[in-house]
Order: C-alpha cells, then structure tokens, then sequence
C-alpha cells in the first residue's frame, strides 16, 4: 500500500529538528495557520494530531504547505475535499508521483511500472480486476466458515486472567492466518508475511530501529519465495489463490520477467490485507475502552456489531492518507493548485468531520451513517479488500462477545510513527470470561 516495490535503501531521512517544541505546543491556535504541518509522525505516534486537523478542516480545508520534510504539499483535510479528490483520477493522478506523502525514488535507471493502486485508467482497473475475484462475494461466503474457525481457535488459547498483548496474540495472529489463507501460503510461516509488510512499510529516518540492511535482506527474501511460488503455479492449472490469480491473469502473467514490479503488487497484496485488519482489531478494544458506555451498549445488543464494525473502521482509519499529483493546473476550494503538485488527503481528518459524523472524536456503534467512512477511499482506488476486512471483524466480534463480557485494556497503547499508517504496536490486555 505503500511504495512497495523499493527493495533498497531510499535517501530519505526527514529532518527531525524542531519536533519536539512543535508538539508541545498543545494549543493549535498558536501556531500561524501557515505553519501547521501534519506530515510530522510524531503527531501519529503521540495521538496529538486532532487539534491541528480540527482547525485545518475549519479554517483551511485546502491547505498549502510550503516547507516541511516531505518537501511542499497541499493538505486536503475535510469530508468534502477528500471525495472532490478521491473521485476526480482524470485529475489528480495516483501514478505520476505515487500513493504517499514522501517523494518515491526509482532503484535503478529504469522507473520501475508501479503496482496497480499506484496506476490511473485503463492499466489499474485491467491488474485490478486480475485479482478482484479472490474476494468476490461468492468467494468470502466461502471463506466465512474458515475464519470463524481460526478466530475461535486464537481466542480459546488465550490466557485468562493474566496480562498479554492483544495486538501480537489475536490482531497479527488472525490477520496472519488469513493472509497464508488468500495466497494459499504455508501456514506454520504466516509470520513471515506480517515481517515483510511491515519492511515494505517502514520508513527511513521515522519507523523505530530501521535498520537499512536488514529491509533490504528480508524484502529480497520476500521476493525469492514468492518468485519460486509463481513459477510453480504458473506451469499447474489455476487455483482461487492470488498468486495463481497474478500468474494466469492476462494483464499480470509477465511480471515475473520483472521480479521487483512482482514483488511490488505482491507487497501490495499484503499490506493491504495486514494493515487495515491488523489495527482495526486493535483500535476497536481501545475505543470500546475509551468508550464504556458504547461498550455496555454492545453487551446488550450483539445485533449492533455490523454497524459497530464499519464505526470502529472510521474511529481508527488506519490509513492515515493518500497522495495524488495534479495532472493539469485546478481550482479546489478557491485554492490555485498547479500541475505537478502533491496533494494528500487526510483520510484520518475526514472521517472526524463533524459536519459528517457528529462527535466525531467518539466511537458510536450504532452511529446511523458509520458506513459513509473515508478509510477504504472512494472512486476507481476504493480498497478492493474492504468486504473481507468487514467480515474479518465482523466475525471475530461475534465470537469474542460469545466468549468473553470484557477486553480490558491495562496499560499504555503503543503506537507506531508513522504518517501513513495509524499502527498499533502493542496494546496489553485482560480477558474477562463470563
């Protein structure tokens, strides 16, 4: 989801200097509107950054930023900005300048094709739709029993009555399982795959203890398995599996004459499907906990947690933004955005528009239009994987409340930097059975 086809070192190192007295300054209003930058990964791992979007979506829903250390970009902050861009791809382009917010560098002389999330019409819809019947509605209905089974089976093993961390035992767990599952993957090396989703999305000089060589290391590593994987099931009739989906589609069948652009929709694959399920699961116990009386609302009402699925996806939005690149010189909003421009939209200041979602700050399960969130996107790039995390959550809630009458959250949540992604990194917890 990231730009992931970059299997070697970027030079890329955000310059950290006067983050520290930025983030103190609790008070958005004292800093000059000009001067608000929401690029800044601390604001992310700190959870600081409601203020400074509150008063962009207010003052300045279309917001220039000149310097920051991404380099200038346009911030496009409220509801109805983000979907005048998302829908407008004649426009703002996700392939000349990429998904995201840092400028991609190619590895070789050759700007390597990008992965199809990173592709305007018709390329993206014709590698879109190589792979799109994997999660088809036939297709999840299939898949609903298997991950019910394997959600019943993390949370029967979990240790009662003692602390662990819900994250590494029931979010990666599940979202592991599931992956090995849609790539028809070994499942005793499902780890692997949330290890090189979480390379593809590290960044340099923002993810803690990025270690260049190592990224390197397991991101070739990724390639390799994947490689010999599509060779075999290239040669062997094909199987409801994306690999096999990749290796027999028309539009994607030579990619293994190019291993990195491979490697990049396959890392795309996995992203997808590990970051938006992954920390959904964990932001919903956080919500629920920050929230008890939402919490008390789904004891006494199972028949909410459809609608509560969709509200936890808003409250968490994991993907925290998306770029385009102006194609032609445009007004928005009463603003002059020229051609070449980068313009990011803030998924996660979208869905906490208050003229969208009152109180938007809040988690409300039953929240009448909790469906009309930004985190999957909107238009052609709409998250080709939403129905499956829905489900995903949607099942592992009904088990859990079947199971247990309180998640309990007891100590710090642990929260990657990152602008891209809303990660969790480790939320420790207690399990209370009825």
């Amino acid at each position: 989801m990231l730009r992931v086809t970059e299997v070697v070192e970027r030079e890329m190192m955000p310059n950290a200097q006067h983050t520290s007295n930025y983030m103190n300054k609790t008070d958005a209003s004292s800093i000059p509107l000009e001067e608000i930058d929401v690029s800044k990964p601390a604001l992310y791992r700190q959870d600081t950054w409601r203020p400074l979007f509150q008063r962009l979506r207010h003052e300045a829903p279309v917001h220039y930023q000149a310097e920051s250390d991404v380099g200038p970009f346009w911030s496009v902050s409220s509801y109805e900005m983000v979907m005048a861009v998302d829908t407008n791809h004649s426009v703002f382009s996700s392939e000349e300048g990429g998904i995201g917010i840092i400028d991609p560098k190619p590895i070789d002389e050759e700007r390597l094709t990008p992965t199809f999330i990173q592709m305007d019409e018709p390329k993206h819809g014709e590698q879109r739709k190589t792979v799109s019947p994997a999660v088809s509605p036939q297709n999840l209905k299939e898949l609903e029993p298997l991950i019910r089974e394997r959600a019943s089976n993390i949370l029967d093993n979990l240790p009662v009555n003692e602390t662990f961390d819900w994250v590494d035992k029931v979010s990666i767990e599940l979202t592991a399982s599931m992956l090995a599952t849609l790539f028809d993957f070994p499942q005793d090396k499902r780890r692997d795959l949330i290890r090189w989703s979480d390379l593809a999305t590290a960044q340099p000089g923002i993810s803690e203890n990025f270690d260049v060589q190592a990224r390197k290391e397991g991101l070739l590593e990724c390639a390799s398995v994947f490689y010999e994987l599509w060779q075999k099931r290239s040669v062997q009739e094909p199987k409801p599996d994306l690999i096999s989906m990749l290796a027999h589609g028309e539009a994607t069948k030579d990619l293994a004459e190019h291993p990195l652009r491979m490697l990049g929709n396959i890392l795309l694959l996995i992203v997808g499907g590990n970051d938006t399920t992954r920390n959904s699961i964990s932001g919903g116990v956080l919500a629920l906990n920050q929230f008890p009386d939402e919490y008390l609302k789904l004891t006494n009402n199972w028949n909410l947690i459809p609608n509560m699925v969709s509200e936890m996806i808003r409250w968490q939005s994991p993907v925290i933004h998306m770029r385009r690149t102006a194609l032609k010189d445009v007004e928005l909003d009463g603003k002059h955005i020229r051609k070449g421009d980068k313009v990011v939209m803030w998924y996660l200041s979208g869905n906490r528009d208050e003229t969208i979602f009152p109180d938007a700050d809040r988690l409300i399960i039953d929240r009448p239009n909790a469906r009309r969130h930004l985190a999957f996107g909107f238009g052609i790039h709409r998250c080709m994987g939403n129905r499956l995390a829905e489900m995903q959550l949607r099942v592992l809630w009904e088990e859990i409340m079947k199971r247990f009458k309180h998640v309990e959250v007891v100590g710090e949540t642990e929260r990657i930097s990152s602008n891209f992604i809303r990660g969790i990194g480790k939320l420790p917890v207690r399990v209370h059975p009825y």
